[in-house]
């Protein structure tokens, strides 16, 4: 059956830009709206189907929610949408001017004919003299501000996975065994005390860590950590080696880590049997060292700033 955002995929959501005329079109009757009202009457004026609706940014919020949101924004700035009072719009007579100039759409470009507006765009010291920054947003760019700081995150992360699994394959197998041990410890399991330790080695009996989730050890993980190379796949066997040895320490639990992937047959596998297997993929790995600050160093943060409404009440 196909899913909601494969539908959604095949019926893209307007850019950003696009919702302006359609902003404009539902407060041309005159009327005063609430932010709630002006957004469901746009996404009904633009035929946002409810697949299109479903589609998320990764905070969560509905895409296009987020961007007839920015579409109200510019159209502010511009002076075309006014409000009267906190949380709620109205259509200007410079409103009803583009609407009726523009019967079909409303860009940035149009908008930077009216003065207000370009006192909002951003300024840059140059070299030779203060000159106006020409935006670098493409008109036809389907992304919105939000989007784009969203989908740079998103490339910067993909990029320090990367690199954090090629640093993971080409070290020691010891190295990477007390690496996945710190990972598990810095998630909360171990406790307070950080009860966890790596006993790879010789006699290890197919176990390379540990993690005693209570004082007395009567609790505990168990953890098999295996570097792969990239194009490689860990199967069924090595899955049911793990068990196994999971059995000779008479425990039920385990967790195997690998910087590669699992083979199909080894995730039915772990799904079908008893034991608790978690099995931690190379791109999962890399994601949750990430996540809770594993081998990975904040560089640079960025503060994104909006209108404390309540200060102008």
């Amino acid at each position: 059956m196909t899913s909601e955002i494969e539908l959604a995929v095949a019926e893209p959501i307007p850019k950003w830009h696009e919702f302006m005329h359609a902003v404009l079109r539902v407060l041309s009757d005159g009327r005063t709206r609430t932010r709630r009202e002006l957004i469901a009457e746009v996404l009904d004026d633009a035929n946002i189907t409810e697949a299109q609706r479903a589609v998320l940014l990764a905070s969560g919020q509905s895409s296009a929610v987020n961007r007839i949101g920015w579409a109200m924004s510019d159209l502010t700035r511009a002076t075309a949408v006014a409000k009267p009072e906190r949380g709620r719009f109205v259509i200007t007579d410079v409103g009803m001017q583009l609407l009726a100039a523009n019967p079909h759409q409303i860009t940035k470009s149009i908008l930077r004919d009216i003065p207000a507006y370009n006192d909002y765009e951003p300024q840059r010291q140059t070299t030779a003299a203060t000159t106006m920054l020409v935006p670098q947003t493409i008109e036809d760019s389907e992304l919105d501000p939000t989007e784009q700081i969203e989908s740079g995150i998103e490339l910067l992360r993909a990029d320090v996975a990367a690199d954090l699994l090629k640093r993971l394959q080409e070290r020691h197998p010891d190295f990477f065994e007390e690496a996945v041990v710190k990972l598990l410890l810095a998630m909360g399991y171990g406790g307070a005390e950080n009860r966890g330790r790596r006993i790879g080695g010789t006699g290890d009996g197919g176990v390379d860590g540990v993690i005693d989730q209570d004082a007395l050890g009567l609790d505990q993980i168990y953890i098999q950590a295996k570097r792969y190379a990239p194009e490689s796949t860990v199967g069924r066997e090595a899955i049911q080696s793990f068990v196994g040895a999971l059995a000779g320490r008479g425990a039920t639990r385990g967790v195997f880590i690998t910087t590669s992937r699992f083979s199909p047959q080894a995730l039915d596998y772990a799904r079908a049997i008893p034991t608790r297997i978690i099995l931690i993929d190379g791109k999962h790995l890399t994601d949750l060292m990430i996540r809770h600050s594993v081998g990975v160093q904040v560089a640079k943060t960025y503060t994104v700033v909006e209108v404390d409404e309540d200060f102008f009440e």
